[in-house]
Order: structure tokens, then sequence, then C-alpha cells
């Protein structure tokens, strides 16, 4: 069955156009996130009521919930972008994948990081090995292996299709990550908001949180499109626009 594609999908297999389009796009996001992280942090940490419970310990949730978000849904991004190139022989597709990866990795191990951090007041313990900790330390490792094999060959395509399946394969472990809470018993607490339930939070400490997520977003795709429009300058350095536009470059 013959699937009819946007206009633009086609365009994005386009490395020129999609290193122009990205480039167009770059100073909105950047903006975007400088606005929406100060605005959320300033918030999260000096003006949001502290917990009940935790007391200000709770805080590092600004920082913890939307690294870990982050790292689940770039890992989904790369699959996405993973079976467009395999599928579409879409070079750029493999491209902003590859770029995806070390973003993913680094959200990874903050949400590691300061899980452990919020994990010693609250659990006594910087780490146990529950089913959500497990998992993402997972996800790290896949980060890392998929890093790994873009590295181990000198062919660019062979690279680009081995990383490939390492995703394909290793997205199976989002829904872990996600449910693994729900499936066994675990002493991380479940999601603090989602889009099917009323928030657990009060708006007071949910809604600054929501903005640093949102920042979250922004920023990753202002890095994304950074590194991508830099490994198609690499890529592509003997074609024509890439010429012509070092060439240009004052």
């Amino acid at each position: 069955m013959n699937i009819k594609m946007p206009k633009w999908f086609y365009q994005l297999a386009s490395p020129k156009w999609s290193y122009d389009i990205m480039g167009m796009l770059m100073p909105w996001f950047g903006l975007a996130a400088l606005l929406l992280l100060v605005t959320g942090i300033v918030w999260g940490l000096m003006f949001a009521p502290p917990d009940y419970q935790q007391g200000n310990s709770y805080r590092i949730i600004y920082i913890h919930v939307p690294s870990a978000i982050l790292a689940q849904s770039c890992f989904m991004l790369m699959a996405v972008a993973g079976i467009i190139g395999m599928v579409w022989k879409m070079k750029v597709a493999h491209i902003v994948a590859k770029s995806a990866a070390p973003i993913g990795a680094s959200m990874t191990i903050i949400a590691l990081s300061t899980g452990a951090i919020w994990g010693k007041p609250t659990w006594g313990a910087w780490w146990v090995w529950d089913a959500r900790l497990t998992s993402m330390l997972i996800l790290l490792f896949l980060y890392l292996g998929i890093i790994a094999l873009y590295s181990a060959f000198s062919n660019k395509a062979s690279g680009d299709q081995a990383a490939s399946i390492l995703t394909l394969v290793g997205v199976v472990n989002i829904p872990i990550i996600k449910y693994s809470v729900e499936w066994w018993n675990t002493l991380h607490q479940p999601a603090s908001f989602t889009l099917t339930k009323k928030p657990a939070m009060p708006p007071e400490m949910w809604v600054p949180l929501l903005i640093m997520v949102l920042g979250y977003y922004c920023f990753f795709a202002y890095v994304l499109m950074a590194r991508t429009r830099i490994e198609l300058l690499e890529r592509e350095h003997k074609s024509g626009w890439v010429t012509a536009l070092l060439t240009d470059t004052p």
C-alpha cells in the first residue's frame, strides 16, 4: 500500500532544506527555552510551597521529572527517526537520531543522579534496585550502546543501520519504565500528573513543573537542531551547498 506523505515530509529528505529550516527555528526555541526554564526554576525553587511530608527536599522534582520524561521521549524520537531512515531511506532522519542520542544519555544521567539525591532523604539510601530505577539504568546502557555503534563503523550508513536496529529493540524498555510502578511492588512514587488524571499536587506545585517540562522540550529541540546542523555539515562537506555556504560565510 502506497502511503502518501505531506510535502514537508519529503522536503526533510533534503539536507540543505533541513539545515535552513532548523536555522530559522533555532532562535525561537532557544528564546522559549530560556523564558520557560527561568520562570519554572524560580517559581519552583522560590515560590512553590514546601511539601507537607518531604518539606523542601521535594523541589528537586523540578529538575528530576523533566529530565526523566525527556530521556524517554528522546529515545522514542530516535526510534521513529530510525524507522523513517530505514523505510524511506532518509539520511537526515538517521542524522537526527544520532544527534539525539548524546542528549538523551545526558538527560538519563541527570534523572538518575537527581533521583539518587532525592532518594537519600526519602528512602535513606542513594540507590535501591527499584524497578523504575533499574529500567532507567538500562535506558542509559542502551543510549551508550547506540552511541558506541555510531562510532564503531567507518561506513556511516552501516552505523546508522546498526544503531537504528538497537534503538528499535530497546524501545520495549520505555513502557517498562512508564508502567513499572504499576506492574511491580516498587518504592518509586507514581506519576505526579498525567494527561488523563487530576494532578496529585496543588496548582502552585504542578504548574511550575509543567513549565519546566515545556522548557526542557524547547531546550532539547534547540540543542538537537544545533547538533543536527553540525552533523549535516560534516556528512555533506563535499556537497555544493555546503561549499557555497562556507564560501559565503565571512
